[in-house]
């Protein structure tokens, strides 16, 4: 465990900054082509639900450059790609599809225009069935699920809410949300000898990619090679999702004996993959007249697709985070992961967590609506304590509370009480222009709730001139991975950031790795990476008391340079020196985090090993003509305990809000009656433009916190939480709708805050209705 505090804290470049900028960075797309490559396209279904009647590809297969098709039958495995073994996902669609968008064949030409263009020229006759786009179409179809539902209870939730003085019960709808990562899915294979294949996938789980791969090849993992030097953004779209690609590319190398390479457009790409899960929670709640939560029973209810992917996580993790920040003394929380006819949602950024944080904090606005208060003075009342009311509905002990020092901060430095109060007065004479604010926190739970993805590995070599070779299981997505685990590896040596060449993430160097996500690449791979380096320490410490004549010699390393005893020695002169005296220097360095356990049958346990927290103000403009609305200030404290790199963690903070408010305010995801997803394109789904980013826009780091768990240097994830503080933004919205009728009620805003909402809710407001817009 990490127990050297003298490292400073840099703010080190992004090691692909300057080749962003210049268009210097290699993606996959971007890699020499070997001559004789080819490119596969997908067919895709045109029914939401139904039987294959016929399928006629003899057009497609006559079409100019085709060289073959492919089918389930060209697939030796299992036709499944399925990360749960569940079998219910497979490659190709056989005698039924059950989405509009399904792959149903693969079609490979010489250039990618050729195979796009063929694989339009399908004929396909259906016999239609009954179709659920959304999840009251499914709930009112019986219900059926993808996967095994999860209930979490803490008290006797009957008991207190009929003891409860007060009551109210409601329902938030939560939209969906597209990745829209910059770079698209994308994979190229190249077939080797016997069963060997080389997979360059644009993924966050290469593992999971190889196992695939070599599922549907029927061939060992050991003969699948995946390599990944970056992506261009994941948000977990590239966690489960670049499956199909991979496979396909795959499978259509190793029949034709050539190099495949697979890379859909933007439109499919939306179309055939999966995205965040909407939800729709009822809840019930029993308060006092001081705001403070009694008891609360809730139902959350989410679209999930044809298939289970990661829906049963995701929908635990938003249970999970129901809580948010707040103690309830009476829980019981359930989820219903629904089967519906749409591309099988997925993880994204948060992992159901934000879904569950949005109901928590609409259920705070609803009190503070119905008692007229503030929402911050019903928020701190229900805060988690630090010494008593501290469970969580899964039964972990909140054990690192911060969350008041970090609200009572932003309080103070983002002047919100007394904006308030000028807003209030600002809306009493704008007949036209409504203004809105709203403070809400973050408490986000770290780790992977499925313990065994809870480790990481490292390679370290070091060469003879002292130049230090890097890899280690995450992949790097534009978040700053990799500049973080070399500057760690740098500090170990004392050494110049530009002595440690980070290489691409690669199965045959680093096996069974888990994927980049929950937030939690930098704890793993950072603490694998400083594993390496303490094995190589340890053996060089070794090498130095055989210089100066003991069985070990502490060997302290500064600017450069290796002192022990009376000896100051260029650093690649000692490590030549300890290369011709034979020790090894190359290291393979591995973690795993300590202390967390989780029993899903119970519903009890501890399946995080730390929680990050953070606070934000967001204040808001609307026309009440229009519903037009802007974000005009924000403000963000956030704790990321001794941050890695100050710079790229604020990045990561203004990158996570922006994407919450726009899942939160624009990107709205859209299905006609036929269910094809009409918000297919940026002309028809609106990711935030840089217009769009708040005007006035000031974060800070808790400077203060430290992570009192044992994480790499006492750092804490920064990945996810951020997109949760967007949360503010709703509630500001809130406020400006509710002005229109004196803050007497609450609006009740769905997601995502449309500007066709508010002009909604605010008509049925002013004309005295009430109900969820």
């Amino acid at each position: 465990m990490e127990k050297n505090n003298s490292f400073k804290t840099v703010s080190d470049i992004h090691d692909s900054a300057k080749k962003h900028v210049l268009g210097s960075a290699i993606y996959i797309d971007d890699i020499v082509e070997p001559v004789g490559t080819c490119h596969a396209y997908l067919g895709l279904s045109e029914c939401a639900h139904g039987h294959i009647k016929s399928m006629d590809l003899s057009e497609v297969e006559k079409a100019n450059g085709v060289i073959c098709i492919l089918g389930p039958n060209d697939i030796t495995g299992p036709n499944d790609i399925s990360p749960t073994g569940l079998n219910d996902e497979p490659v190709f669609a056989t005698k039924r599809v059950e989405f509009f968008g399904q792959p149903i064949f693969g079609v490979v030409a010489k250039t990618r225009d050729q195979a796009r263009r063929a694989a339009r020229l399908a004929k396909v006759e259906y016999e239609t069935l009954p179709h659920a786009t959304n999840i009251e179409q499914a709930q009112k179809n019986g219900g059926e699920l993808v996967t095994k539902p999860l209930t979490l209870k803490r008290g006797d939730v009957a008991v207190a809410m009929k003891a409860a003085p007060l009551h109210l019960s409601g329902k938030m709808e939560i939209g969906g949300q597209d990745h829209f990562y910059l770079e698209g899915h994308i994979a190229f294979a190249i077939p080797g000898e016997d069963d060997d294949v080389l997979v360059y996938s644009s993924t966050q789980h290469p593992s999971e990619v190889q196992h695939m791969v070599a599922h549907a090849l029927n061939v060992k993992t050991n003969a699948v090679t995946v390599k990944l030097r970056r992506m261009g953004g994941g948000f977990g779209g590239k966690e489960t999702q670049s499956n199909l690609f991979a496979v396909v590319a795959a499978v259509a190398a190793k029949k034709l004996k050539r190099p495949v390479k697979i890379r859909p457009d933007r439109d499919d790409d939306m179309i055939a993959t999966g995205k965040r899960h909407d939800f729709i929670v009822d809840y019930d709640v029993g308060f006092e007249k001081t705001g403070k939560i009694l008891a609360l029973d809730a139902n959350f209810a989410a679209r999930c697709g044809f298939s289970a992917d990661l829906s049963g996580p995701v929908t635990d993790r938003a249970l999970f985070h129901a809580d948010n920040a707040y103690f309830y003394p009476a829980v019981k929380l359930q989820s219903s992961p629904l089967k519906t006819n749409t591309v099988s949602n997925t993880a994204f950024r948060g992992f159901g967590g934000p879904q569950g944080v949005m109901a928590a904090e609409r259920i705070i606005e609803e009190i503070a609506y119905a008692l007229d208060m503030d929402p911050l003075a019903v928020r701190r009342v229900n805060f988690y304590g630090t010494d008593e009311n501290n469970i969580t509905p899964y039964h972990q002990q909140v054990s690192d509370n911060i969350i008041h020092r970090i609200v009572d901060e932003l309080e103070i430095s983002s002047d919100y009480q007394k904006r308030r109060r000028e807003i209030i007065e600002f809306n009493k004479t704008s007949p036209v222009k409504k203004r809105g604010i709203g403070l809400t926190p973050v408490k986000f739970g770290i780790s992977f709730t499925a313990t065994w993805y809870n480790q990481a590995g490292a390679l370290i070599h070091i060469y003879q001139d002292g130049s230090i070779h890097l890899n280690h299981g995450g992949t790097e997505m534009g978040q700053g991975l990799n500049v973080k685990v070399a500057r760690i590896v740098a500090d170990e040596f004392a050494l110049n950031l530009d002595a440690i060449k980070i290489s691409a993430t690669a199965t045959d160097k680093v096996p069974n790795t888990s994927a980049t996500a929950a937030s939690s690449g930098s704890d793993l791979n950072g603490m694998a990476a400083l594993d390496g380096c303490k094995q190589l320490k340890k053996r060089l410490e070794k090498f130095a008391g055989n210089i100066v004549g003991k069985k070990s010699q502490k060997v302290k390393y500064k600017s450069g340079k290796v002192i022990f005893g009376d000896q100051k020695l260029p650093f690649a002169d000692f490590i030549k020196r300890a290369y011709m005296a034979r020790v090894q220097l190359s290291a393979a360095g591995f973690y795993k985090t300590p202390n967390i356990h989780w029993d899903r049958e119970k519903g009890q346990g501890n399946p995080f090993f730390y929680f990050a927290y953070g606070a934000c103000v967001s204040e808001v403009e609307i026309d009440v003509l229009t519903g037009e609305n802007r974000v005009i200030q924000v403000d963000i404290l956030h704790d990321v305990g001794r941050s890695l790199n100050p710079e790229i963690d604020k990045g990561q903070i203004e990158g996570g809000f922006v994407q919450g408010m726009g899942w939160l305010t624009s990107e709205e995801l859209v299905w006609d009656d036929k269910g094809e997803l009409k918000s297919h394109a940026p002309s028809t789904y609106k990711i935030p433009l840089v217009s769009d980013v708040p005007e006035i826009f000031n974060v800070e780091l808790a400077q203060w916190s430290k992570n009192p768990e044992r994480t790499i240097r006492r750092s804490k994830a920064v990945g996810e939480p951020p997109l949760m503080l967007a949360a503010a933004v709703v509630e500001a919205l809130s406020m400006a709708v509710a002005s229109v009728a004196n803050y007497k009620t609450c609006p009740k805003l769905a997601t995502p805050v449309t500007p066709e909402r508010v002009l909604l809710a605010v008509e049925k407001l002013a004309d005295g209705e009430s109900d969820q817009w």
